[in-house]
């Protein structure tokens, strides 16, 4: 079964679901557990309900420039990942799901697309590949920015060809834009959990040298970043990232001029953190003050790396130094002489 748009899919549910027989005590607490998609989104499919019964036109890709706050990139798209889509279209004779767009009365080109990117991309590429008289089914809306951004949301939110990564760019983006760079008021506005949209947001801070290892940007997931993301701030861990990840990287495009399988996300992933794991025993000791108190730790891996932390304490400069002397001196590399 293919897979529907989630406008229509959230209204064919909330206009079939037959009216409710008022529930029992026991039925409302076990309901109350459950979460109910449709319900849960009402509010957010609220402009997809008016937007529908609008009137539909049909138009040419090329009288379209593609609004730039959609999560979906554009330059992405081609002919592989779209086969489906080219072939449902043609079969067709157009989009069975109208595209949203909106009229632009100063821009270069007559409209602006919201929503439909996909089916903008297939019916432009059989336009250009012997079907020239396939057109675009579009409705006409009149949306600001934030209003199109909330809606192109609702219809990529559960789609599975949009990478993590894309919709943190766009997340990000938005965030600043329309909320005031207040996450918790996007959340709110979005209908999306805090946490889930921080996910997506703190994974635009990979760097593109962790990005490139990836064969796709889809195989970076967000909960990558929360384990990436750490290991980037310190600069011994960073650097073994980025040697580890260039030689991904390097493997990753052998294999694309050989039309071999790339090598997988979870793949990538395991390679990037065995690159910075302590092997061999981890020494730890404390760290003690004249008067014997802890103040702090030690810790010696396998390679003779060092790694104090201090605990904040009232002591002065001075006997903290007194305290570290010890730590220093032990430290000493073996068979260097002193002149």
């Amino acid at each position: 079964m293919s897979r529907r748009s989630l406008i229509s899919e959230a209204l064919a549910a909330v206009a079939n679901e037959p009216t409710p027989l008022a529930p029992t005590e026991a039925e409302a607490t076990a309901a109350a557990g459950r979460v109910n998609f449709t319900n849960k989104r009402l509010e957010a499919f609220g402009e997809a309900a008016r937007i529908v019964k609008r009137p539909t036109i049909r138009l040419k890709p090329a009288e379209c420039s593609i609004w730039p706050g959609n999560a979906r990139d554009y330059t992405l798209l081609d002919e592989h990942r779209l086969r489906s889509l080219i072939d449902s279209v043609l079969a067709e004779g157009g989009n069975r799901i109208p595209a949203v767009v909106r009229r632009t009365p100063n821009g270069p080109l007559p409209y602006e697309l919201v929503t439909g990117t996909r089916r903008h991309w297939a019916i432009n590429w059989l336009n250009s590949n012997h079907y020239p008289d396939i057109d675009l089914i579009a409705i006409i809306e009149d949306l600001d920015d934030e209003a199109a951004f909330r809606l192109a949301d609702i219809e990529n939110r559960e789609r599975e060809d949009i990478s993590d990564l894309e919709r943190g760019v766009n997340y990000k983006a938005a965030v600043d834009r329309f909320y005031g760079g207040v996450q918790l008021r996007m959340a709110e506005r979005l209908k999306i959990s805090k946490s889930q949209l921080s996910r997506y947001i703190a994974l635009t801070e990979i760097p593109p040298f962790l990005v490139s290892a990836f064969h796709s940007p889809m195989d970076l997931q967000a909960k990558y970043g929360e384990r990436l993301l750490p290991l980037l701030r310190d600069p011994a861990s960073r650097t073994k990232l980025e040697a580890a990840a260039e030689q991904i990287a390097s493997e990753q495009s052998f294999r694309r001029s050989g039309d071999e399988q790339p090598i997988a996300g979870v793949e990538v992933m395991g390679r990037l953190l065995k690159a910075v794991a302590v092997k061999g025993r981890v020494q730890k000791a404390s760290i003690a003050a004249g008067n014997g108190k802890a103040i702090g730790e030690v810790v010696k891996d396998q390679q003779k790396i060092l790694t104090l932390s201090l605990t904040p304490s009232d002591l002065s400069t001075d006997a903290i130094l007194e305290a570290l002397r010890p730590v220093i001196d032990a430290a000493r590399i073996r068979g260097v002489k002193r002149r």
